[in-house]
């Protein structure tokens, strides 16, 4: 991580993931459960913040459009 910025928004979009995760796992949804652990994980492989934030909002938005 370049900047204290990338690492303030992957610790937020980890906490988010964080809930995705959990309420996925308890509602069996498996929508929030990919998206919560794809927030988890994808801070660690983009540099960019303009990057991060987009692909990051992208992924929470995500679950409220698509419906399995």
């Amino acid at each position: 991580m370049d900047s204290t910025a990338q690492l303030l928004w992957g610790v937020v979009f980890g906490a988010i993931g964080l809930g995705f995760f959990v309420y996925g796992k308890k509602q069996k949804a498996i929508v929030p459960l990919m998206v919560g652990i794809a927030l988890f994980i994808f801070p660690y492989f983009i540099s960019d913040l303009y990057v991060l934030v987009i692909v990051g909002v992208g992924l929470v938005v995500l679950p409220y459009f698509v419906r399995i």
